[in-house]
């Protein structure tokens, strides 16, 4: 016979009578649908016991079949007061690693009420509440029913919202007047439901808002659902009712009207751009006799490594660069690259500030400018992301790795760059040609760095040398437009994607999953020149990958932190 599936529960959450319990096998639906049953019919009637067990983990064919728990008749704070007496237990759950693990709710749950805007910037909001409820009022719905029509990112999200609210409402045992179930459809996170309009509510608004309006009409919809929630009713508790929209006006309106609203704040990948992952990290000055342990150092070609302890290890991830300087003393400037119990392995770095070690005739100028030519040189590294503000040398350390890579290395066999079209005016309507053409007006700072190269490299070849050097470049760089790249695979290729800060995740996903074998990727943008609307740094694409990327072993991030262009740039991106 064969051996029933390990138990799903953590023992520390089983009271001791269940560690006796017999296991019992259920197969097939009705062993489920009887259980079900069981536990709903134990929910409806009486004080709610504490739920020991889930009934989603049961899935796998085996079950734990508790003893019947005696009733509590304690209201729900001593139920709260039960669960605080074990706060070992409530850690060891926060920081479970399993994926999908519903969390313990911290509060009463609260009721939201989300606009159309919410349900068009993230089709996939429904599921990011948690334990609290979902209310959607009908005139969303005719708004949604507009907005899916079209190409664009807008309609594409809107008809996967429609698809969703379908696969809620065809769920087997949905009941659209007692809410449906967020988790029927797989996203064990959300424990919540999602009502909808179904009776007509009564409210009145000041009259200087018109009532034809629909963002009015929604401010209506909460209005009286705070009056209808404000206390507790037959098959309805008390709820707090809050507003959730991505409209800055609508939110100061339903403030002004004593109503409460929030932003949608699930897309952003940071609250603050100060605290993005730098990817260099300044030793402290005592950081050599503070080591736990006598340092171990070895030879390896011209790199120095070493293995390093102390408290400062938990902090740092691979490919993260580290660097000591201290009057006096002799600097460091190293990379992580290992990270093993309480010991960190560190690789000195090539200089390339250096001629003999210029790459395309470049030679960097500054510190991080250093950090980052080491990431962009090295085959083992993927995935390249560079920040910085104008003028910190981003395409142009891009471009003359690249080139060194593809002409004399023969890594790859062409770069190819691409951006996002979004212009900083006014459109100045279509542009004619092939794909390349069209491209061509949004790539003037690869037009400024190629003819600041091949200048640099030109040497005394005279013009038709440069003439010769300039189109075996452009034979080897190909300019493609974001729009065509899904469901392409590039292989042995070099791409730069230009002011990365204007892409939303779901796009900087599109474009790193197109990378094959062999492939290397280079993000680069400046945080502070955002022209996509409704983007901010901390929902860009540009945020999203540096902190989902940092601590791989094949990726790495620099921040460049000094502008190398000219004095009147540089003063000009502090000043103004």
């Amino acid at each position: 016979m064969p051996l029933p599936p390990a138990p799903t529960k953590r023992a520390a959450l089983l009271s001791p009578e269940a560690h006796d319990a017999p296991a019992r096998s259920l197969h097939g639906k009705a062993g489920r649908r009887s259980s079900d049953r069981r536990a709903e019919e134990t929910r409806s009637s009486g004080p709610q016991p504490l739920e020991l067990f889930d009934r989603h983990a049961a899935e796998g064919g085996a079950a734990i079949e508790a003893p019947p728990l005696p009733r509590l008749k304690a209201p729900l704070p001593a139920e709260r007061s039960i669960e605080e007496s074990r706060p070992d237990t409530a850690a060891k759950g926060a920081t479970s690693p399993v994926k999908g693990k519903r969390s313990k709710p911290n509060g009463p749950a609260k009721l939201f009420v989300l606009d159309t805007n919410v349900l068009l910037h993230d089709p996939m909001c429904l599921f990011r509440f948690e334990e609290h409820d979902i209310f959607l009022p009908m005139i969303v719905l005719e708004e949604l029913d507009g907005h899916k029509k079209g190409t664009t990112e807008v309609a594409r999200n809107g008809r996967q919202t429609s698809r969703t609210l379908d696969a809620l409402a065809a769920a087997q045992g949905a009941d659209i007047g007692k809410g449906l179930k967020l988790d029927t459809t797989g996203h064990r996170e959300a424990g919540g439901k999602l009502f909808f309009q179904t009776d007509p509510l009564d409210y009145s608004l000041p009259t200087s808002l018109p009532q034809g309006k629909a963002d009015n009409q929604i401010l209506g919809v909460v209005h009286a659902l705070r009056d209808l929630y404000v206390k507790d009713g037959p098959g309805r508790p008390r709820q707090e009712v809050v507003l959730v929209s991505k409209d800055i006006n609508m939110r100061v309106k339903a403030r002004a009207l004593g109503l409460a609203a929030d932003d949608y704040q699930n897309d952003k990948t940071l609250e603050d751009g100060d605290l993005l992952y730098s990817g260099a990290l300044a030793l402290p000055a005592d950081f050599w006799t503070r080591q736990s342990k006598p340092i171990e150092s070895w030879q390896s070609g011209s790199s120095t490594f070493y293995r390093v302890s102390g408290p400062l290890v938990p902090n740092l991830y691979i490919n993260q660069f580290v660097y000591f300087e201290a009057p006096g003393e002799p600097s460091m400037y190293a990379r992580v690259t290992e990270i093993r119990d309480k010991t960190a392995v560190l690789k000195t770095l090539k200089d390339y500030g250096s001629v003999k070690n210029a790459v395309w005739g470049v030679n960097t100028r500054n510190r991080e400018q250093n950090f980052a030519m080491n990431l962009l040189m090295d085959p083992e590294v993927d995935f390249v992301t560079l920040t910085g503000t104008a003028g910190t040398g981003k395409t142009l350390m891009a471009l003359a790795s690249g080139l060194t890579q593809v002409l004399d290395d023969r890594r790859y066999t062409e770069i190819i760059m691409t951006r996002a079209t979004v212009s900083v005016g006014e459109d100045i309507g279509f542009l004619p040609g092939t794909e390349e053409e069209k491209m061509g007006p949004w790539m003037g700072a690869l037009d400024d760095n190629l003819e600041f190269l091949a200048k640099g490299d030109g040497g005394g070849a005279g013009e038709w040398g440069r003439a010769a050097t300039n189109e075996l470049i452009r034979s080897r760089i190909k300019i493609k437009s974001m729009n065509f790249m899904r469901g392409r695979t590039f292989l042995n290729k070099y791409v730069i994607i230009d002011e990365a800060q204007n892409l939303t995740p779901k796009q900087m996903k599109t474009l790193v999953t197109r990378a094959g074998p062999g492939t290397k990727i280079i993000c680069m943008g400046n945080l502070a020149q955002i022209d996509t609307p409704y983007l901010t740094e901390g929902s860009s694409g540009l945020t999203f990958a540096v902190d989902k990327f940092k601590g791989w072993p094949h990726s790495g991030h620099i921040t460049l932190a000094r502008g190398e262009r000219s004095r009147l740039a540089d003063f000009a991106s502090d000043v103004l």
